[in-house]
């Protein structure tokens, strides 16, 4: 038998030794005080910004030089059909009410019905000869300044996971949002507007609510601030008490906050809370303001279908697309737009599971001539060199109707998304689906890599844009996330 004490390595007889034992653990105990005590300082190297608690708002530098300085999101909540917008499948109109051969006899909703052709026209449009359809006319006109990615994927065919997902970059609750996200790393340069506003539609807020712009786990400065032109944010004003009488209670109220801030110099929950009282009191100057479309031209509300009185929904939608460019125009870092509202069976959002053409009548003319304007106006302010604008929805749908019924159930496994303005290269058609539409099989993307992609043209690392929760360095992108290279310039 070999002595056991050959079977020890030379390593393994110094950690049975009890004295270097003893002394190893006295000097790492010392090491973990004294990263301790460092990071309390803040003189380790941050995975993340450095935030000021009392200026949680103020501008900070990307990780790189940056494409984009602000983003607008439009997010079309209900899962928009890839297959009546952007994604041309004329294959489908040769198997039109003919079942697919070896297709799924269930999907989501029920029995699968035959597939069905578009239930619009599509054309070719601009230089790029792109097919669009007819549905969008005013959008498909701007086809040549927008990079689609037609292969996108989600995890989830759940439209609350799914709309999670694609705004948090996780199915379940309790994550950050990209708006949060990205003001948590940049900041604003605006410090008398929120640097995060979400914008519902007028028709109400989407399936999962403030979840779409949530801060989660970051610090709760970084949230979206909901706003519209229809409602303004709630408890500005000071219901009776005059201008003069108000200005000076803040007056004494800041002089009063200063001093005891400065008596409680190293309490940053409550400089935290006096920067939020501080950017309510000038948000009540400011938010009216903005707020107050009567100072636009009448030929801009024209422009963006103001006028239609015909249409109310799309008119309060309009309204909402002039506020975001206000929005942006003044330096507010992060507009997230939503066209869409919850609601079952699809009538105030893009679910078209019963009678899709009949809903997407409806849908389409409240969203395209207005979202068209916004990025023909922000072209022609030079706002768009510096402004990301994002059309994004949660997922597509199937190639085939649902049976005994006239639309088309939910399909996470390739749909389409894209991007317009700032570093984004134009007229670029990027993935590609099956000949039929159901399914990405050339360039395929999770949705992590739009995230990504979004973040890049900001200047930020979705690797390096991290956050410590519960002991692990949490990212909007999870452990995946590739930049869409093609896309950008």
């Amino acid at each position: 038998m070999i002595p056991r004490a050959e079977l020890i390595s030379s390593a393994g007889r110094a950690l049975l030794d009890r004295r270097r034992f003893l002394s190893h653990s006295a000097t790492a105990l010392g090491s973990i005080a004294l990263t301790n005590l460092l990071s309390r300082d803040g003189l380790l190297a941050a995975s993340g910004p450095v935030i000021h608690p009392a200026r949680p708002y103020a501008p900070r530098a990307s990780h790189f030089p940056a494409r984009a300085k602000n983003v607008v999101v439009i997010f079309c909540a209900g899962a928009v059909s890839q297959l009546e917008t952007w994604d041309y499948k004329p294959e489908l109109i040769k198997w039109d009410d003919k079942p697919l051969p070896g297709g799924p006899s269930v999907t989501f909703q029920g029995p699968a019905g035959n597939l069905a052709r578009p239930q619009y026209e599509f054309r070719q449009r601009g230089r790029t000869g792109k097919w669009v359809s007819d549905m969008i006319p005013h959008l498909a006109e701007l086809t040549d300044e927008i990079a689609f990615v037609h292969s996108l994927t989600s995890t989830t065919n759940t439209h609350g996971p799914a709309e999670n997902f694609l705004s948090t970059g996780f199915a379940l609750d309790g994550f950050p949002s990209l708006g949060s996200w990205v003001t948590y790393a940049l900041g604003s340069e605006n410090q008398d507007l929120p640097a995060y506003v979400a914008i519902p539609d007028p028709r109400g807020v989407p399936q999962n609510g403030s979840n779409n712009w949530g801060p989660g786990f970051l610090p709760a400065a970084f949230q979206g601030t909901t706003l519209s032109s229809k409602e303004p944010v709630r408890h500005l004003v000071a219901a009776g008490v005059s201008s003069d009488a108000d200005q000076a209670a803040r007056s004494l109220l800041q002089r009063m906050n200063a001093r005891h801030l400065e008596q409680n110099a190293g309490d940053s929950k409550l400089a935290a809370r006096i920067a939020s009282y501080e950017l309510a009191a000038r948000m009540q100057l400011s938010v009216p303001a903005i707020s107050d479309l009567s100072t636009e031209p009448a030929h801009l509300l024209k422009l963006y279908g103001v006028d239609d009185t015909r249409n109310p929904d799309k008119a309060a939608f309009a309204k909402n697309c002039i506020l975001a460019r206000r929005l942006i125009e003044r330096g507010v870092r992060f507009v997230q737009l939503f066209n869409g509202a919850y609601a079952s069976g699809g009538k105030l959002n893009w679910d078209g599971h019963s009678a899709l053409k009949e809903q997407y009548d409806v849908h389409a003319a409240i969203l395209d001539q207005p979202a068209a304007a916004l990025i023909r106006d922000l072209r022609q302010r030079g706002l768009l060199e510096d402004t990301l604008v994002v059309w994004c929805t949660e997922f597509g749908r199937m190639p085939f109707f649902q049976k005994g019924a006239k639309g088309r159930d939910h399909n996470p496994d390739g749909f389409t998304c894209w991007l317009t303005g700032a570093g984004v290269k134009p007229g670029v058609s990027h993935g590609v689906t099956d000949p039929l539409g159901q399914k990405a099989v050339q360039d395929m993307h999770p949705l992590y890599d739009f995230n990504a992609t979004i973040l890049h043209l900001l200047g930020l690392d979705h690797e390096q844009l991290t956050f410590e929760h519960n002991g692990i360095q949490r990212r909007l992108t999870n452990v995946e996330g590739h930049v869409i290279r093609e896309l950008l310039m």
